[in-house]
């Protein structure tokens, strides 16, 4: 058999995503160059290791066998590399971290600083949903991953890292806008967009008006925070997202927090890895320095 290393590499992402385009967006190759690789491999197996049944790409038999070597190969080259780095202390090494969507406003913060003070540290940030985050998770794809609420279900060690409260906003003109202490019934007549099911945030959101036995008026469901401040501007309705969404626009943006009973809901970021997984030197010290840092 006539394999390269980097030929198991690109066809493990094809396997996992089961998609040539987004194994080509996760390597930063070209769809072709992806393809042209797979096929090498399989010329060098002599089998066959992907069947297109209609639109979906499936493993073939011969597929699942050599994945489960892939997976080996390339789980004991990370591991030495991991021993290796840590060696060498703090001087080379990887770090993967994965956050949901709304920590991109505090996590990148704090990943510059850790890179400029060790500017040796290769870094590789994922933002993604939170469904997908806890895949990943499980998975043990990253070294650490930043999200809002522990998943239920997975043996983590999970540690509070920031303040993480969640606000009212609405446009500057809404009629609520210089109310006071606006009663959550009140609230709940208005129409609300939300983030998708599932979301950490639309999560905490739906328990806290159940609480009160009430339940929020959705009339939009969208899949950014970013989306969702757009949806706001425009009046379409009102919205629950973290304050760090709106910290950088100050106090002249076109939103405003609204005066509502119960708010700010007070959650918190946590950072999250399997238990009993073995951290890097490069994931301690990134740890580290989350933990002991003072977000305002």
């Amino acid at each position: 058999m006539n394999y390269s290393l980097r030929q198991l590499q690109i066809f493990a992402a094809v396997a996992q995503h089961l998609s040539y385009t987004r194994a080509a967006e996760e390597l930063h190759l070209t769809q072709p160059a992806v393809f042209a690789q797979v096929k090498q491999l399989e010329e060098g197996v002599g089998m066959p290791l992907l069947e297109r049944i209609g639109r979906q790409i499936h493993l073939t038999n011969a597929g699942r066998e050599v994945l489960a070597t892939c997976r080996e190969t390339l789980d004991a080259l990370e591991r030495m590399e991991m021993r290796l780095a840590d060696m060498q202390g703090l001087k080379r090494g990887r770090l993967r971290v994965a956050i949901v969507t709304t920590a991109k406003y505090l996590v990148p913060r704090l990943l510059g600083e850790f890179c400029a003070r060790y500017p040796g540290i290769e870094a590789a940030l994922t933002v993604t949903n939170r469904e997908k985050l806890l895949a990943r998770l499980a998975a043990n794809e990253d070294d650490l991953v930043v999200l809002g609420t522990p998943p239920e279900g997975l043996d983590v060690v999970a540690m509070p890292i920031a303040d993480n409260p969640l606000v009212v906003l609405a446009r500057q003109d809404h009629p609520l806008a210089r109310a006071r202490s606006i009663p959550l019934a009140r609230l709940a007549e208005e129409p609300f967009i939300l983030r998708e099911p599932g979301s950490g945030t639309r999560l905490a959101v739906e328990r806290h008006f159940a609480q009160h036995g009430l339940k929020p008026r959705v009339r939009m469901e969208l899949g950014s925070n970013e989306a969702i401040k757009q949806a706001i501007a425009g009046g379409l309705g009102i919205s629950v997202l973290s304050s760090h969404t709106v910290a950088l626009e100050g106090d002249h943006g076109i939103l405003h927090t609204l005066d509502v009973e119960g708010f700010p809901l007070l959650r918190q970021w946590y950072v999250a890895y399997l238990a009993g997984k073995h951290l890097s030197a490069v994931a301690e010290t990134f740890l580290g320095h989350m933990l002991g840092r003072q977000v305002p």
